[in-house]
């Protein structure tokens, strides 16, 4: 949680509040003044509430990337290696890499998309997303019950996931429209390098030559 999101400044701000109206309320019970003290106590716990409900939601959407526009999220580069199989580098947004060795026909990508309502929009939340999986897809359904499945995570570890709090607790359905998941996969049998592209609709990915036209994957919903 850092300062440089609204969300966090907020929370923040009436921890700060809370706290010092726990000590008026302190100050009015040495003083023997019941209704003031009450008063203060009340406010306090519902500062408390509301720095625990901001302080949640800034941390639950870390390593959510806002959206505004179609971006880039990754680059990568596929080199197959043996027969239905291959290595995919990735090289994400914020310029790290990572490389996995995948086995099947097709290269197989999804990602977490959250749209917030206009509420949230004016507490600087936007359509966020973050990539979940990369793994290897066969073409045959055939090979994709009995052949070897490999499948990693592409998401960072994080103590609450603003997408799994969305589906638990209704008290947020004012602030967040949707959540959904968008999955796409392209053929991955010869040496390309590909730009995986997220918009407010979901994955897509498109091929790094601009000579080959044509090359977006299939995208859809999960």
């Amino acid at each position: 949680m850092t300062l440089s999101n609204p969300l966090s400044v907020i929370a923040v701000i009436s921890a700060l509040l809370a706290l010092i109206f726990f000590i008026k309320m302190i100050g009015a019970i040495k003083k023997r003044k019941p209704f003031s003290s009450s008063t203060c106590c009340l406010t306090a716990l519902l500062l408390l509430a509301t720095a625990a409900l901001f302080g949640t939601i800034s941390i639950a959407t870390h390593g959510y990337q806002a959206l505004t526009r179609e971006e880039l999220a990754a680059t990568v580069h596929i080199e197959p290696i043996g027969k239905q199989q291959f290595k995919a580098r990735f090289t994400m947004a914020d310029g790290s890499v990572q490389t996995f060795t995948l086995a099947g026909d097709q290269f197989y990508i999804d990602a977490y998309i959250l749209k917030w309502k206009p509420l949230a929009n004016i507490l600087g939340l936007h359509t966020s997303y973050e990539l979940d999986r990369v793994g290897g897809r066969y073409a045959a359904l055939q090979d994709e019950i009995t052949r070897e499945r490999t499948v990693y995570s592409l998401s960072q570890e994080k103590p609450l996931n603003m997408y799994d709090l969305r589906r638990r607790f209704a008290v947020l359905e004012p602030l967040l429209d949707t959540e959904y998941g968008s999955a796409t996969f392209i053929s991955s049998n010869r040496p390309q390098e590909y730009r995986v592209m997220v918009s407010t609709t979901g994955l897509l990915i498109r091929k790094t030559d601009k000579k080959e036209n044509g090359g977006t994957g299939r995208s859809r919903r999960r």
